[in-house]
């Protein structure tokens, strides 16, 4: 019985060894990346079940300078804290806007871009500002905070019609179920890219930084990203994806500047 005993705090002490030892994203050799599937130019699931967009582009490039490679999976919006606390996920690119909640709950690196929430609306809708919409019917996706942020605007009001993600969304303005979409100017530029019975707004609500999203800490693992991103940017990287995905849309901002990090804790 006393050898048993030995041998249970032995395999104790192994198991711990080996979870503190796999608490950097470092310690990976291949990095399981949460993306989006839903959204065009950004985190997009083909029918082959590969997925493509900047964000996927992005983890490539960073999981590349860090020496590993990246495999992904999918993540909705009401998902994405989740994926990382769960342990399902060792970064989230997915659109994860940077808040004082959610850094209650993850970490993040970067940001790796910096953009404005905007409206899209139908090409023949006249409205040239934000306040000229109000009142109307805006579609708001569950387990986002856009909505809450047009509704922080000056005079603002909007009736609000959910959906589960922004592909929903679409397809309720084009049956004319909703008046107005609101989110990132990147997801709506995505979104709209090529199709010229939509545009953008120019609204500029709220600046939104949106980073790497990684579980809580690791700093080397987040100073390993913020040095990534960087390089991103110095060598172009960050430019030439911009006008990838985005060129070509209503979108009239380069990625050219690196963004303020947030620092890592």
């Amino acid at each position: 019985m006393r050898l048993l005993a030995v041998m249970i705090v032995l395999a104790g002490l192994l198991t711990a060894c080996g979870q503190s030892g796999d608490k950097s994203l470092l310690d990976k050799e291949t990095l399981v990346v949460g993306v989006r599937p839903d959204l065009p130019g950004l985190g997009f699931k083909r029918p082959d079940g590969t997925f493509e967009g900047f964000d996927i582009d992005v983890a490539r490039y960073v999981a590349g300078r860090l020496g590993r490679k990246a495999t992904f999976v999918q993540t909705l919006s009401g998902e994405r804290i989740s994926m990382l606390t769960s342990g399902r996920a060792d970064m989230v690119l997915a659109t994860l806007s940077v808040t004082p909640e959610r850094k209650t709950k993850i970490a993040f690196a970067g940001p790796y871009y910096a953009s404005f929430q905007d409206v899209l609306v139908r090409s023949a809708e006249r409205a040239k500002s934000v306040r000229e919409l109000k009142g109307r019917r805006f579609c708001g996706v569950e387990g986002s905070d856009p909505i809450q942020r047009l509704l922080a605007v000056n005079g603002m009001t909007a009736k609000i019609v959910s959906a589960k993600d922004y592909g929903q969304c679409m397809t309720l303005i084009r049956a004319g179920a909703v008046d107005a979409i609101t989110t990132n100017d990147v997801i709506l530029a995505g979104l709209i890219r090529g199709d010229k019975g939509f545009r953008l707004v120019n609204a500029r609500i709220s600046e939104q930084n949106t980073g790497i999203g990684i579980r809580r800490g690791d700093p080397d693992g987040c100073e390993a990203l913020n040095r990534a991103i960087t390089t991103m940017y110095q060598d172009g990287t960050a430019a030439r994806l911009t006008r990838k995905w985005f060129g070509g849309t209503e979108l009239d901002r380069a990625m050219v500047e690196i963004p303020q990090f947030e620092g890592c804790l």
